[in-house]
């Protein structure tokens, strides 16, 4: 009599740590590869047709042909701002997100922007300042009391609601953005200085101005990074959090600090871009989960190729003018920012 011997059932395997590991940094890959395209690209193209050997010359020579100085004068500082502030907007909205637990916020629908704009504008009109090394520090200001100020209106019992954060931060951009144009419709002569830089644009920064904003954003970026652990803890609340041994409003207080070195510093030199901070963190969030050191560190290199992807589009559709990349991914926000409305659980993580 033969035994037949029980056949194991069928086992779903789940993914393996390493394997998670894996693709996260494949991912990750991909995008820095995405980056050094975009930067080609930024560099090679524009409202000046040139053949890519022309290009290549012109990047290599930097002498005093045509090519060289389009490229040394006008697309090489404007890539160098792109790649910046790009990974302020995208580490900035990251940490928003985190700290609120809302993935509809960003430094644009929070206020942020706007309180730095606005502050931006006094500076200009009452003070005279019309460089970024002298409106920089209005700038932080205003990113600093935008950002308590709609976290203490969300606080609604002592947390904070993500909706109600939400409709605080585009009530105060709303009112700080009215006031803003009240202001530069007054005196548009004092203020024709800054009149396309509240659109937010790359296309007018120098290095000099990029260079003076870049430790700003270095350290807010720093602080992010090692803020990511703890954003971990807080996403599963303040009691879990505190009780697992984080620091809460510690983190919290480093965290404000963070979101204005970075959106102080990006808005200063460009203006205010919209739409990054809320787009890249939670489509990064899709593909690494809800880690919030990958999701720092995959936005460090995916937001700078939105705003420079956003750039080269903006000076091709419009030869021989261009579209200010503000303009770009607000375009290209909008439609995202109504996906976001329509999921379900939209309003948390």
């Amino acid at each position: 009599m033969t035994v037949e011997t029980p056949q194991a059932p069928d086992v779903i395997k789940e993914p393996q740590p390493n394997s998670l590991f894996g693709r996260r940094t494949l991912g990750l890959v991909i995008i820095v590869i995405a980056l050094l395209i975009t930067t080609w690209l930024s560099f090679a193209v524009g409202a000046n047709k040139m053949p890519m050997a022309e290009v290549w010359q012109g990047f290599r020579a930097h002498d005093d042909s045509e090519a060289a100085i389009i490229i040394w004068s006008l697309r090489i500082p404007r890539t160098v701002a792109g790649l910046l502030v790009g990974a302020a907007y995208g580490v900035a909205g990251a940490l928003i997100q985190a700290m609120t637990r809302n993935p509809l916020a960003d430094p644009g629908i929070l206020g942020v922007n706007a309180g730095a704009g606005f502050a931006v504008t006094v500076g200009v009109g009452i003070f005279g300042l019309s460089s970024v090394s002298g409106y920089i520090w209005f700038a932080f200001i205003g990113a600093a009391a935008a950002t308590i100020l709609v976290y203490l209106i969300g606080a609604v019992g002592g947390t904070a609601n993500p909706v109600t954060l939400v409709l605080a931060g585009v009530a105060l951009a709303a009112v700080l953005g009215g006031v803003t144009t009240f202001l530069t419709l007054i005196d548009p002569n004092t203020f024709e200085s800054i009149r396309n830089w509240g659109l937010g644009s790359i296309a007018r920064t120098s290095i000099q101005d990029t260079m003076m904003v870049a430790p700003f954003i270095a350290v807010g970026l720093l602080i992010a990074i090692g803020l990511s652990g703890s954003l971990n803890s807080i996403a599963l609340g303040d009691d879990l959090a505190a009780s697992l041994g984080t620091r809460v409003a510690r983190s919290r207080v480093f965290g404000i600090i963070a979101v204005t070195l970075l959106a102080g510093g990006a808005t200063a030199l460009t203006g205010g871009i919209g739409f990054v901070g809320l787009m890249i963190p939670h489509v990064v969030r899709w593909f690494v989960g809800p880690d919030q050191r990958w999701i720092i560190m995959y936005s460090i290199f995916a937001a700078p190729v939105l705003v420079l992807a956003a750039d080269v589009i903006g000076r091709v559709i419009a030869r021989p003018g261009e579209i200010e990349v503000g303009v770009v991914t607000a375009i290209i926000g909008a439609p995202v920012l109504i996906a976001l409305v329509r999921r379900r659980k939209a309003s948390g993580l």
